[in-house]
């Protein structure tokens, strides 16, 4: 275990995106100053693109030396928060242990360091542009600006949902983290309180309200266009759909229903939900957008973390199963013994009808008699129809030693090229934002005003999935009674519907639902089948260690504590 803490707040203050165009900064800003980037070759547009090129790909904790399999951008934090929970099972312990296993993730730790690492970081960006930006962008500074308003929202919403102990519909004042926008001097960061929810989904929010301004189409009084909002060419910068979309996401989150429904419905327009065929798609499967993708990131096949390390520090080397073991013979997933992989429960409750349960292989497999029998049934979910590296992907790691709940949702890129070929295989894009989320936050938000009118519009989601559904067959509770059948149904839909897509452990958090991991067939790793009628208090990360030394204001989570031994098993969710 790394135990050396390298970046605090105040350290960052004296960091720049784009070190390598600007020589000089001046200590008493945590931004770059005007005239700096004035002298910058590239200038303006330079900080801008960094906002989302820097989102995946480099290795941004440690460095190519390090080449640790995390240390991949913001699909990292998907897995790191979500095999806390019980959706994403982890049956090899190794890299992502940290997390499932609750071990070293005190505030002395790498698992404390990370996120500081990297959202504060990218906050930092965004705080750059925003400053050269002005108080009134005009002109092409306006895309900039509202791309890095709408950016640092959601890195702060990542935050905010991570660190407080409680969500803001339980608890206003439950503290997040520290606040650093483009105004905060680097004297300032020395006392820097965590913001409570009430404060952080304030800031927010307000930065959206921006963000929307300045992306979407403005018009005089006279109804003449004053400017014609931000038009991109791809899904991987935020233009107001995305806005509308993390609007409609932190509505949801402080429980104002009703602006959850108008936004969830705005963000809607213009994209189309995933059928039976995208969604299932062997070949593009998830690493390629579609209409339905509102927001992504992609690898690229000059980025470190597919270069260094065999491609095996990146998404694709997680969870991309199809790699040819005798042509690569590289990945995690596919080859290495460390797939991710359903939560057995979970995949039970999928109906066969509901096309979303053929991206994970049936436990009724592993019954089989021999390999033969078993590669047979393992071919139709091979997108060439190589059952026998499904096979491998299972057989080979260690202490389960089965095919069942394996994932295929992520798909190996490129096609035949890609499954031979990792650093073609693993260069995917992966999604941030999917029109179907939308769908499922305006039913929800919808029925917690009118349940019947939110049944209606869940029902009617659910039925593009499974033509078969019926409302009221997955109302489990997890501990918490207090959540209606209705959120329930809801929540089901949102673990089948997100898997893998870095939800899981926020909505626990959100509905303060439990988790069980112990349970007749589980297919969790023993010694972590734990089980809780409450909300884990390891889901509530701790800050780093030497932000709170500095930073005097701050004080911080106690330090997560795992379960003793396995959990008596469960009989009812």
């Amino acid at each position: 275990m790394k135990n050396i803490i390298k970046i605090t707040l105040i350290s960052l203050a004296s960091l720049l995106v784009l070190s390598s165009c600007i020589k000089e900064f001046t200590p008493q800003t945590s931004y770059a100053t005007k005239d700096q980037v004035s002298n910058a070759p590239g200038s303006y547009n330079l900080f801008v693109s960094a906002l989302t090129s820097t989102l995946v790909g480099d290795f941004t904790y440690g460095d190519a030396d390090d080449k640790y399999p995390f240390d991949f951008g913001i699909p990292a934090f998907f897995l790191e928060r979500d095999v806390q929970g019980q959706d994403i099972v982890y049956p090899y312990q190794n890299w992502y242990t940290y997390w499932y296993a609750i071990v070293s993730m005190g505030p002395g730790t790498r698992t404390a360091q990370l996120p500081w690492t990297y959202y504060y970081g990218w906050i930092k960006g965004c705080n750059d542009v925003i400053n050269l930006s002005g108080e009134e962008p005009e002109g092409a500074k306006r895309d900039g600006a509202g791309q890095a308003y709408a950016l640092r929202a959601m890195f702060y919403m990542d935050l905010a949902r991570m660190f407080a102990p409680k969500p803001y519909t339980v608890d206003k004042n439950s503290p997040t983290v520290p606040i650093v926008n483009e105004k905060t001097a680097a004297k300032d960061l020395a006392s820097n309180p965590r913001a409570t929810n009430e404060k952080m989904w304030e800031f927010i929010l307000e930065d959206l309200d921006k963000a929307e301004s300045l992306l979407t189409a403005k018009f005089n009084e006279n109804g003449e266009l004053v400017s014609p909002g931000y038009s991109r060419t791809d899904v991987y910068t935020p233009d107001s759909t995305v806005v509308f979309g993390l609007k409609a996401r932190a509505y949801l989150e402080t429980g104002q229903w009703a602006n959850a429904v108008t936004y969830a419905k705005k963000a809607q327009k213009g994209y189309t939900l995933m059928d039976e065929a995208a969604y299932c798609d062997k070949d593009l499967g998830f690493n390629t957008p579609n209409d339905a993708w509102m927001f992504g990131v992609t690898y690229k096949a000059d980025d470190p973390n597919i270069l260094v390390n065999d491609g095996d520090s990146s998404w694709g080397s997680m969870m991309c199963i199809e790699i040819n073991p005798k042509v690569s013979g590289c990945g995690y997933a596919a080859n290495y013994g460390q797939p991710f992989l359903i939560d057995r429960h979970l995949y039970e409750t999928i109906p066969a009808t509901d096309f979303r349960k053929k991206c994970y292989v049936d436990f009724a497999i592993d019954d089989l008699p021999d390999d033969d029998t078993k590669i047979a049934a393992l071919n139709p979910y091979a997108a060439s129809g190589h059952g026998e590296w499904i096979l491998n992907a299972g057989n080979v790691t260690e202490g389960y030693n089965k095919v069942g709940g394996l994932e295929l949702k992520f798909r190996t890129a490129g096609g035949d090229a890609g499954r031979d070929n990792q650093y073609i295989g693993f260069v995917v894009a992966v999604p941030l934002m999917r029109v179907e989320e939308m769908y499922l936050i305006e039913a929800e938000a919808a029925g917690r005003q009118n349940e019947a009118e939110g049944i209606a519009l869940l029902t009617a989601f659910a039925k593009t999935r499974d033509a078969s559904y019926v409302y009221g067959s997955h109302n489990e509770a997890y501990g918490n009674t207090t959540t209606s059948a209705f959120v329930n149904e809801c929540w089901w839909q949102r673990r089948v519907e997100l898997w893998g897509e870095g939800f899981a452990t926020l909505d626990i958090k959100r509905l303060q639902k439990g988790i069980i991991r112990n349970y007749p067939g589980t297919n969790h790793t023993e010694n972590y089948r734990w089980n809780s009628a409450t909300t884990p208090t390891w889901m509530n990360t701790c800050i780093v260690q030497t932000e709170t030394n500095y930073n005097t204001a701050c004080t911080n989570n106690p330090e997560p504590i795992p379960p003793t031994g396995d959990s008596p098993i469960a009989t009812s969710f």
